[in-house]
């Protein structure tokens, strides 16, 4: 009998010797495959919609920041000063013809000026008279994207160039602030899978040392965490941060404050490792890999760190929006990412104006819709993944 084959139990079988097995439906089968630990995680990990939700959230953010450039309308450095705070329009299915008769046509309204007799100020307002028809995979800026393809086609733009389209509105340069904000989704959420990345290699490192050796080692080490852990984030965060070279090039500070977020961010996961390899050491599994001659890089990485993987990956999805609000408190403090560096927390820069907030709001609503979307979403799905990865949650 191989593996694959399956026994057909009869409804009414039982043991001669021992309690009577419960029955099985008619034509009910067990398969005598064993089901690996991955499918289990997958298979309670589908059952939790609300998971499976901020998954597929997640994955559609990446799915922007991967094509920025295709997704975005305009370059997000172009500004158009006549345009200068310009409110969003909303995008319309159908034209109404001369005789009243509806033709499907997408298109945005128009602007006017209003001039404000009191302050003395002009202001933007949506034209309902005037059409301006926009279409989809239209020819518009001239782009490479992820810097490699030159390609000027756009998901979505206006037929005429020289006509505005800003879905989300615009800045105080007349920025398009739907375009820098989906560029801004990629350096926010490629920060948080870089740090992560960083903290995931520190802290299972570390914190696997620290509970396979034990004694003054992992004293030395837990005492180092506790001193990192103590410190004040924001103003350990600030200082370093403040110590960067206003003559470094913005890639040059993207990566050095992404080193910052990860040197913070790996000491919780060092902890929960060490608690994991305390536990597991003195496992059967572990004595017989000693008793094989297994060295004891071979027993951390090749036979205890793998029984953790699925914990490990939960704890990790949990940190991801840890270090995307770290990134975007940095920057909207102004010590973090600068121009021309487009993130959600150089967005939110124009929120700090309480002038522009009021003239504006959506400067500030839609980059804090963006960075509460994204942390929601890693959180829910965490949660879901570390439920699912729980062998003892039925």
């Amino acid at each position: 009998m191989n593996a694959n084959d399956q026994i057909t139990l009869s409804p009414t079988a039982s043991n001669i010797d021992g309690p009577a097995i419960s029955p099985l439906k008619k034509g009910a089968t067990v398969s005598t495959a064993a089901i690996g630990p991955w499918r289990l995680i997958y298979g309670k990990l589908i059952r939790q919609k609300v998971a499976m939700l901020a998954g597929a959230i997640i994955l559609f953010l990446y799915f922007i920041a991967l094509f920025a450039e295709f997704l975005a309308p305009a370059l997000p450095a172009t500004s158009k000063p006549q345009y200068t705070y310009a409110p969003p329009q909303g995008i319309s299915l159908f034209t109404t013809k001369p005789d009243g008769s509806s033709e499907f046509q997408l298109h945005v309204k128009g602007y006017k000026v209003e001039i404000d007799k009191i302050a003395l100020r002009r202001s933007f307002v949506v034209d309902e008279n005037k059409i301006i028809p926009i279409g989809l995979f239209v020819k518009g800026p001239a782009y490479k994207l992820w810097g490699l393809i030159p390609m000027d086609r756009h998901l979505i733009g206006p037929y005429n160039l020289n006509d505005p389209m800003y879905l989300l509105g615009t800045d105080r340069l007349g920025r398009d602030v739907f375009s820098r904000l989906v560029y801004g989704t990629r350096v926010s959420m490629s920060i948080g899978l870089i740090g992560v990345a960083v903290s995931l290699v520190l802290g299972v490192v570390i914190g696997s040392i620290s509970g396979f050796y034990g004694g003054w080692v992992d004293t030395a080490i837990q005492r180092v965490i506790e001193i990192i852990s103590a410190m004040p984030t924001i103003p350990l965060w600030l200082g370093l941060a403040a110590a960067i070279p206003l003559t470094w090039s913005p890639v040059n500070v993207y990566l050095v404050i992404t080193v910052i977020v990860s040197l913070l961010g790996w000491t919780s996961l060092a902890r929960e490792v060490r608690g994991r390899f305390l536990s597991l050491r003195g496992e059967d599994f572990v004595t017989a890999a000693k008793l094989d001659g297994s060295s004891e890089m071979r027993l951390i990485f090749r036979h205890i760190l793998p029984s953790l993987t699925s914990h490990i990956l939960a704890v990790v999805t949990l940190a991801v929006p840890t270090m995307i609000v770290a990134e975007t408190s940095l920057s909207f403090l102004g010590i973090g990412l600068k121009p021309p560096v487009v993130s959600w927390g150089v967005l939110l820069q124009d929120a700090q104006n309480i002038r522009t907030v009021a003239t504006a709001p959506w400067l500030l609503i839609w980059p804090s819709l963006a960075v509460v979307l994204a942390v929601l979403s890693f959180n829910f799905f965490g949660d879901g993944l570390r439920d699912a990865a729980d062998p003892y949650d039925n």
